[in-house]
């Protein structure tokens, strides 16, 4: 009963659009404006850095939160997983927009950064040299979503945190198919700071 009541709750903490939210608070709608999409990145480029930056820190905190609550009623790795993988999967598939969502990485980092923090970390450097050297947010994303589960491998990180992270990496993979396309064909958006 427990392991239900706990994936409800994560799956609805994970649901709660924290961009979305900021841009209404601004009577703007995020998913008409700049890629359409309701994450930091976006929110920084419509609403500013500030906004770019809570929006970040709602999404991560969520995931965090949901398998910090999972990890204090349940002590088990599977059940720490499923609400990982169901706080990701809130902000991909929110109730609160009709089931519709973002691309899931602050979200799938907070959750990771929880449960296998030092293969998290070494991802985050990836995401960080990877900005640095292409400005591209989205190739960042990408490549270090797909280390993390490598990363947990090499750590020896329990088997449902390899597979959570291999969950979210797939998913993230999935939610950039138009990012990879433009990456392709050279017209993706690089990250300016401002």
């Amino acid at each position: 009963m427990d392991i239900i009541i706990i994936g409800l709750v994560s799956y609805l903490l994970g649901s709660i659009p924290f961009g979305v939210v900021l841009a209404r608070a601004q009577k703007v709608n995020l998913a008409e404006h700049g890629s359409g999409n309701i994450g930091a990145t976006n929110a920084a480029r419509v609403l500013g850095k500030k906004a770019g930056i809570l929006t970040l820190l709602g999404d991560l905190l969520k995931g965090l939160l949901a398998v910090f609550i999972a990890d204090l009623f349940l002590k088990d790795p599977t059940g720490i997983a499923i609400a990982g993988a169901l706080a990701f999967t809130g902000h991909l598939y929110s109730v609160f927009l009709k089931f519709k969502g973002g691309k899931g990485v602050a979200t799938g980092l907070g959750v990771l950064l929880y449960v296998i923090p030092i293969a998290t970390v070494c991802a985050v450097g990836i995401f960080g040299l990877v900005l640095w050297s292409t400005r591209y947010v989205s190739l960042g994303s990408i490549l270090s979503a797909l280390t993390i589960p490598v990363f947990a491998w090499y750590f020896k990180e329990a088997l449902p945190y390899v597979y959570l992270s291999s969950f979210i990496a797939i998913f993230t993979l999935g939610r950039h198919r138009e990012n990879i396309k433009r990456l392709k064909a050279g017209t993706e958006n690089k990250f300016a700071s401002k």
